[in-house]
């Protein structure tokens, strides 16, 4: 299997990209050279250097602190959104590819009315009636992420489950709950993989676009998003204001999609 991984360009790139951004997180946890909601005016707009790195913002912040503490949000809204969206995403289409029926037919209308709408209207809808902030942030962006899931694993369970194991199953008497979650969905979980990969760097692109529109995340939490909307007043006068946390943005998209695409090459049987 490492074999197959390291012979896969994509799958090493976004491994690489992926392990840097863990670094950063893990960094986050253990050092920070400053507080990164203090603030100094007094050395506002201060360029890189040895006691700011990356300099200073317009409120004299530390952006390689704000940088660094930033990713925690990135993470957070990523693996919650992930994780919301396949918990329920996942029980809806297991339902409805295995019993389908009626109960296909209503799961994959409410999924299709769903989609209907532009997902970032959704978004907005849910954080206007609950409010921002980095969980309901997350939150309405797990739901954005339902149907992706739903029908993944709906089409999984439909191809898996007219299989002669799982007739040989169902003839020995094993319960329909046994037959979905231990015989089916092991055999969906690299589907599920890829999907839930490129659903994280989508959930991080769609935060850093709300948190921009300033529906997201709200001051002093750190954003990279948030941070691209502070900084767009000073491009031409400071301009590493706004490339480092668009860089951020860049490489963690970047690198969980290469990451998901490397993983469906491998666990594709045809290749």
């Amino acid at each position: 299997m490492w074999k197959k991984c390291r012979n896969n360009k994509n799958f090493m790139i976004g491994l690489g990209m992926v392990a840097f951004l863990g670094l950063l997180l893990l960094l986050s946890f253990i050092y920070l050279p400053y507080d990164p909601n203090e603030m100094d005016t007094l050395n506002s707009f201060q360029g890189p250097s040895a006691a700011h790195l990356l300099g200073t913002d317009n409120f004299g912040r530390d952006i390689f602190s704000r940088i660094v503490k930033g990713s925690q949000t990135a993470f957070l809204v990523g693996f919650t959104a992930v994780a919301i969206g396949m918990a329920i995403g996942v029980i809806l289409g297991a339902a409805a590819g295995y019993f389908q029926g009626w109960i296909d037919k209503i799961i994959m209308l409410i999924m299709d009315a769903k989609m209907a709408f532009p997902g970032v209207i959704l978004a907005l809808v849910f954080i206007t009636i609950f409010g921002s902030g980095i969980l309901n942030t997350a939150a309405a962006l797990g739901i954005m992420a339902i149907p992706r899931f739903c029908r993944m694993t709906r089409s999984g369970f439909m191809q898996i489950k007219e299989m002669d194991y799982i007739k040989a199953a169902r003839t020995r008497g094993a319960s329909n709950l046994r037959i979905m979650f231990i015989h089916i969905l092991p055999n969906v979980v690299s589907s599920l993989i890829v999907t839930a990969s490129l659903g994280f760097s989508s959930a991080v692109l769609s935060e850093a676009g709300l948190s921009y529109l300033g529906l997201g995340i709200q001051p002093p939490d750190a954003s990279w998003g948030k941070m691209l909307f502070e900084a767009q007043g000073y491009l031409l006068t400071n301009p590493w204001y706004a490339v480092v946390p668009g860089v951020m943005i860049t490489i963690m998209v970047l690198g969980f999609n290469l990451l998901g695409d490397g993983i469906r090459d491998i666990t594709d049987c045809r290749s």
